[in-house]
């Protein structure tokens, strides 16, 4: 099975074009105002309209209420959404039950402590991400996107009964050893194909999705 790729943070026409001309499976869209990567309303809509067929829309939300949620789906066509926030079991199920999406919970992981209470959630969300919990010191830490990895070993000879993603701090150079490692048939890479940060590199873009899908 070819490693599926995730290019979340996409906020431009290039970024979109380069993407979808990689052959990314996912395209996330962010919704977190005080994200680099934040797109407005008007621009996700513009944006969603280009997608192609067969790849997924996604939208990263943090902690969002149910009417930001109704707002967004009013313009914007997702396909799923990404909760990246502390949304509890309850929570999840209820956005589940209320909008009909598929929906992806975010775990924050630095030990194997993180795993333990993930299993009541394999009943209430589509697919996991795992992405890097921010050291408590990180000033102005971001729920994601932090250009920041944990240790992949932690998810070796892990298994749910859900598809999930691997995330934090991916980029070109440590690709091959992360999906080696971890064992992961999806991954999700923001930071790690930009310029700086919410500028995407179309040919970082492109060398990341090749170098994922051939492992």
């Amino acid at each position: 099975m070819q490693t599926e790729v995730k290019i979340c943070g996409i906020n431009s026409n290039e970024a979109l074009h380069s993407a979808q001309q990689a052959g990314a499976d996912y395209l996330g869209f962010v919704f977190f105002p005080k994200s680099p990567r934040h797109v407005s309303l008007d621009q996700a809509s513009a944006l969603t309209r280009q997608v192609k067929p067969g790849i997924k829309k996604v939208g990263l939300l943090v902690d969002v209420s149910d009417d930001e949620i109704r707002q967004i789906l009013t313009q914007i066509p997702l396909d799923i959404l990404q909760l990246h926030g502390e949304e509890s079991l309850e929570r999840v199920a209820e956005i589940k039950r209320t909008f009909g999406l598929e929906v992806m919970k975010v775990f924050k992981v630095s030990d194997k402590k993180d795993f333990e209470n993930i299993t009541p959630f394999e009943e209430v969300a589509d697919r996991f991400l795992f992405d890097a919990k921010p050291p408590k010191g990180l000033k102005n830490a971001l729920p994601g996107g932090n250009a920041i990895s944990f240790d992949w070993r932690l998810l070796s000879g892990r298994s749910w009964r859900r598809p999930w993603m691997l995330a934090g701090g991916l980029h070109c150079d440590n690709i091959k050893e992360a999906l080696k490692i971890s064992g992961a048939q999806a991954v999700d890479v923001s930071s790690g194909v930009e310029e700086s940060p919410g500028v995407k590199s179309s040919e970082k873009i492109e060398r990341f999705t090749a170098l994922a899908k051939r492992v």
